[in-house]
């Protein structure tokens, strides 16, 4: 009998020395994260200018009341969902390395994945754009807008990537490292679009490392890079290629 693509996938799972996950908005959108763009993205409800780093500077308090309408009072409710703890589950066994995550809502490490690079920084931490001091969401009130530091008076800003920004170097050096060393590269939830981030599957794949696509739909890696696409939900996939595992 053939194997089936589960089968395969597990076997090479199994077989690699080292496994990295590159995660998108796709793993998410399973907890009630929306992602940004799409007919269904946040972005077809707000302008993505909140999130300009010139603008947010200029218009601190209409960028704020946004901020906190997404990230902090809707996405705050968020909670892990089967792919984040299959993930979570996967290091525990030693099958998988680490976590390339372009997603800012922490909900990796909420499932109990430790190694996680966030390619584009964390919505759970904030920063004062003055005395650079940080702070958890949690620790600072959100009752008047824009959030200013307590210590110096300062902006305060999430700690995640906004329009304008660069990548954080160690977080781009940590991932471009991930993917050299990588022999099987796990693609799950991403269409491939979002620069500079959707290059990081190509530099596994030039380095030799088989593509394991998880997708609802074909992204822009299914038919130039991946080697077994298994397409449906990220809980489903995720939880069936868990059970492969196991046995």
């Amino acid at each position: 009998m053939e194997k089936t693509l589960f089968e395969k996938a597990a076997d090479k799972l199994k077989k690699s020395t080292y496994t990295t996950a590159f995660t998108g908005a796709g793993i998410s959108v399973e907890s009630g994260i929306p992602p940004f763009r799409g007919p269904e993205g946040l972005w077809s409800k707000y302008d993505p200018v909140v999130l300009d780093l010139n603008y947010f500077r200029q218009h601190p308090e209409k960028s704020w009341a946004v901020i906190k309408e997404i990230f902090y009072d809707f996405f705050g409710k968020a909670k892990p969902n089967a792919a984040h703890f299959a993930l979570a589950q996967m290091e525990k066994e030693g099958l998988l390395k680490n976590i390339i995550t372009q997603n800012i809502d922490n909900l990796h490490q909420e499932a109990g994945s430790q190694e996680v690079i966030e390619f584009h920084g964390n919505s759970h931490s904030l920063v004062c754009m003055q005395c650079g001091r940080t702070f958890q969401y949690r620790e600072i009130s959100m009752e008047t807008l824009p959030v200013r530091c307590p210590d110096c008076g300062g902006l305060v800003k999430p700690d995640f990537i906004f329009f304008g920004e660069g990548i954080p170097p160690r977080a781009y050096e940590k991932s471009l490292e991930a993917a050299r060393k990588a022999d099987v590269f796990l693609v799950i939830g991403t269409t491939g679009e979002i620069m500079p981030a959707s290059q990081i599957p190509f530099l596994a794949k030039e380095n030799g490392a088989f593509i394991i696509e998880v997708n609802t739909e074909p992204s822009n890696y299914t038919h130039t890079l991946t080697d077994i696409f298994l397409q449906g939900k990220a809980t489903v996939v995720m939880q069936t290629l868990l059970q492969h595992l196991m046995h």
